[in-house]
């Protein structure tokens, strides 16, 4: 029995990375028999038949793990939005930040394009970098053949498991291409090779890039906020719930509660009012869920 890091799942096997290699797995019975199912970023125990083949024992517990795309155990994402063509777009990343913040993801935005701003639109631009890196987030901004990117990103994909997710259009491939060099591909060439092929079979797959691990997410542009509960949607504002210890009562949702502290910092302008908007429209959103059985 040896332990491994499955990087790639297709067609029903599991490829298992050990000592610069991959093994080709199988899944054991036992785990469609209790539901359960090996995803790419899993620490399993397997066993090996042969030199290249072999079955997957056990999966190890994970830290996270993501639906669409199923993938677990992810340390960030690296959120990719354009300031322009298509426009910046606060309440998308907002929504794309709460279910990132809900499975425990660590956000880094990165902004694309930013050579197509005028000097006007440019300083429009600036109190929305400066209000996300006041929250605490991490804020790349990028511009076409931007020779220092790779030198700015690589420290911070360095023994982290990171995916790649945006919009289509946003300059994600471009990102890839910069980031891989190597690979010097085409940009359905590289969807190919991530899986998000228009004739291949879609597929996860984790590739070494600058010391780390990263995965193309094609599946996620879905912002369903089934998985959170209206108590819990504090915690995915983080100034929010930095501020939600001075509220009068515990579980204040922020809305009608009196001696609020979050609605507090709005009125001061500590909280951005278009952050509280969105924060209002989600919770709305979780509130009109349809009940679960």
């Amino acid at each position: 029995m040896a332990q491994g890091q499955i990087r790639k799942a297709l067609s029903g096997y599991y490829y298992v990375y050990q000592d610069g290699g991959l093994i080709q797995c199988r899944g054991r019975g036992v785990f469609r028999n209790r539901g359960e199912s090996p995803l790419v970023g899993d620490i399993v125990d397997y066993t090996k038949e042969g030199e290249s083949d072999g079955y997957v024992m056990k999966i190890y517990p994970r830290k996270n793990e993501l639906v669409r795309p199923p993938i677990a155990n992810i340390d960030q994402a690296i959120l990719v939005f354009s300031v322009k063509e298509p426009a910046f777009n606060t309440i998308l990343l907002d929504r794309f930040l709460v279910v990132l913040e809900s499975f425990s993801v660590q956000p880094i935005l990165c902004l694309t394009k930013m050579d197509l701003l005028t000097d006007e639109e440019n300083e429009q631009l600036k109190p929305y970098i400066d209000d996300y890196q006041k929250i605490g987030y991490t804020v790349l901004t990028t511009y076409k053949d931007d020779a220092s990117l790779v030198q700015r990103l690589s420290p911070i994909l360095e023994n982290k498991v990171s995916v790649l997710a945006g919009q289509s259009g946003v300059g994600k491939s471009t990102l890839l291409n910069t980031l891989i060099p190597a690979l010097d591909l085409k940009t359905d060439a590289i969807s190919q090779s991530l899986g998000r092929g228009k004739h291949t079979t879609r597929h996860v797959e984790l590739i070494e890039v600058c010391g780390g691990l990263l995965a193309d997410t094609p599946g996620f542009s879905s912002f369903e906020f089934e998985t959170i509960e209206k108590e819990e949607l504090t915690a995915c504002f983080p100034e929010f719930l930095r501020l939600s210890e001075g509220c009068k009562f515990r579980g204040c949702l922020h809305t009608k509660e009196p001696k609020c502290a979050v609605k507090e910092a709005l009125e001061t302008g500590e909280i951005r009012p278009y952050r509280y908007e969105h924060y209002e429209q989600i919770l709305q959103e979780i509130m009109d869920r349809k009940p679960r059985y």
